[in-house]
């Protein structure tokens, strides 16, 4: 009787320890789901811009750097048209899991006041991770013009109302708006001549037929180093890391003139936050590199991670600023 009984027990313990474990079987795959590591599979991240640029340079080596971090690839889409439209309505069309990532940049901020309406919402339909890069525009002359620096090329201007011309590519494009502040800020009469690609405006430069133009140091780099070019200023509120020889615009005459650009990583508004939070932290981490602040700073570009909220604020502040600058000047929305 006694073994009978103790076998009963046994069966009745083995009844019981089968249902506990069915059952937390069963919870399993919720919770498990819920906490699955991301990311379990390649990111895309939809770039604005042709490749070569700035931007899509940028997110190369960062999306380089984290796919080693977090073990999945960060597959770079270039999507270029008008106003960054496609490649957000692109983002927006796919899971808001974190697998899609979108570039923002300055260019984002600007097309918002660019636009009568923007086909899409870079505030409401998407969720700031962290900044990337910040570069700074240089103002370059041929060296055959006689201006050797910022003041002697505003003292030209002062004396010579409407004959000074300031070369930038589109209208609309933030060099193009860097020279309408410019010419605003220094208070000269001035004439903003735009191109429709970098290469046909730095010919018209090298050429003498522009008097100064404006853009991203990269794209210039080479040409200053020659000799061809000779810097002027830098558009940043003070020297940067990539170029601490370039004095600033304010320092030429222009005081507290400053223009940055920047690019950054937002995903889809629905984005789960924790996704969010490690993707940010892991940004943080990989812009702080040595190596990815080398080879970036070779390019003009200082890399700086952020929280979501610090590049958040800076997209909503740019987009109030260049829409001011858009109003004052007068450029014609589209």
């Amino acid at each position: 009787m006694t073994h009978a009984f103790s076998g009963f027990l046994d069966k009745r313990a083995f009844v019981r320890a089968a249902a506990a474990a069915l059952a937390v079987g069963v919870a399993m795959p919720s919770g498990a789901f819920a906490q699955a590591k991301w990311p379990d599979k390649p990111v895309k991240v939809v770039v604005p811009f042709g490749a070569g640029g700035v931007a899509d340079v940028t997110a190369r080596i960062v999306g380089e750097k984290l796919g080693n971090k977090l073990g999945q690839r960060f597959v770079i889409e270039n999507v270029p048209a008008a106003g960054g439209i496609q490649a957000a309505q692109n983002v927006l069309r796919d899971p808001a899991d974190g697998s899609t990532v979108a570039l923002f940049s300055n260019g984002t901020a600007v097309s918002v006041g660019l636009f009568k309406k923007l086909a899409f919402d870079p505030v409401k339909q998407f969720a700031p991770v962290s900044s990337m890069g910040f570069f700074d525009f240089i103002f370059v002359t041929s060296a055959s013009k006689p201006y050797k620096t910022m003041d002697e090329l505003l003292k030209f201007a002062k004396a010579n109302p409407g004959k000074l011309n300031i070369g930038t590519v589109v209208i609309g494009s933030t060099q193009n708006l860097t020279g309408q502040l410019f010419k605003s800020a220094a208070g000269i009469d001035a004439v903003i001549v735009p191109f429709k690609t970098t290469p046909d405006l730095m010919l018209a430069t090298m050429n003498g037929d522009i008097d100064v133009m404006i853009d991203a140091y990269a794209s210039l780099k080479t040409n200053i180093a020659s000799g061809q070019l000779r810097a002027l200023g830098s558009s940043g509120p003070k020297r940067s890391e990539a170029h601490p020889e370039i004095p600033t615009v304010a320092e030429g005459g222009v005081p507290g003139f400053d223009v940055v650009s920047w690019n950054a990583f937002f995903v889809r508004a629905e984005t789960p936050k924790e996704i969010i939070a490690t993707l940010s932290a892991a940004m943080r981490d990989v812009l702080a590199d040595p190596d990815t602040r080398k080879r970036a700073l070779e390019l003009g570009i200082e890399t700086r991670g952020s929280t979501p909220e610090e590049i958040g604020k800076r997209l909503t502040d740019d987009i109030a600023r260049w829409s001011d600058v858009i109003t004052k000047a007068g450029v014609e929305k589209r």
